[in-house]
């Protein structure tokens, strides 16, 4: 596969290990990869520096969308690539990249398809299509601290040939660990500034549930579809009670 030049993979890692030297593997044609390690405790910085085309920063996480503008802010070229670290890029998405001929006022646009362990999820995950290759001169993250996105204000769209595969959990123990985190900046970001109660809580976990498992069909995959729809559920409870007990604390 011809080396990729001109584009700097980036990535921002937190305790990957499980999947980041999958993910790594197949960034190998990139000549620059930036892993931006925000406090791991295993052994992903390890990882990260058995692959010779890999820069590791290390920095603290301020948010999703803070943290990845500044992960890209290492890198030496303009055009960056946004990978996730459970994320792997297939080869027909690579040889797009050696071929490809960018255009600055231009935000890429990749089909990524997604896994429970190796089981593809097709009902409440399905197929999506996100923006991960831009120029860092053109455009940036928005600042959210969960669910951040490419400004897409002035640019044109182009969908690329080939697909990411993403494999965001691999235990149920995972399920929990990002749980916790998501809400937990959830809360952080909307302290404040949004109401909650216990209530609400309880009516958005259940209601995420309803959405995920019987309105959008995922009981046809099975046992994993009912582990996604239960972590949905915990993770949109939490995510509400801890805002309530956060803006308890302001009064």
């Amino acid at each position: 596969m011809k080396q990729i030049h001109n584009i700097s993979a980036v990535l921002i890692v937190k305790n990957s290990e499980n999947s980041l030297a999958q993910t790594l593997h197949s960034l190998e044609s990139f000549k620059e990869v930036i892993v931006y390690d925000n406090g791991s405790s295993d052994t992903s910085k390890k990882i990260a520096q058995s692959f010779s085309n890999v820069i590791l920063i290390e920095g603290t996480f301020d948010g999703f969308g803070t943290t990845k503008n500044k992960a890209a802010s290492f890198a030496t070229n303009d055009w960056i690539f946004f990978i996730d670290s459970d994320e792997v890029v297939s080869k027909k998405l690579l040889k797009t990249f050696s071929t490809l001929s960018l255009e600055k006022k231009t935000l890429y646009f990749i089909k990524r398809i997604n896994f429970y362990k190796t089981q593809q999820i097709k009902h409440c995950w399905g197929d999506d299509t996100l923006a991960r290759l831009y120029n860092k001169k053109e455009t940036s993250f928005t600042n959210a601290m969960v669910h951040e996105s490419l400004q897409e204000k002035n640019l044109s769209k182009v969908y690329l040939h080939g697909n990411l595969l993403h494999y965001p959990y691999n235990t149920l123990s995972e399920f929990l660990i990002k749980a916790d985190r998501y809400s937990s900046a959830f809360a952080k970001e909307h302290k404040g500034k949004k109401n909650s109660s216990p209530t609400k809580a309880f009516l958005n976990g259940n209601f995420s549930f309803f959405k995920i498992y019987i309105l959008k069909r995922g009981f046809l995959d099975g046992y994993a579809e009912l582990v996604i729809a239960f972590s949905h559920m915990v993770t949109n409870f939490f995510k509400y009670m801890k805002l309530y007990e956060l803006n308890k604390e302001m009064v």
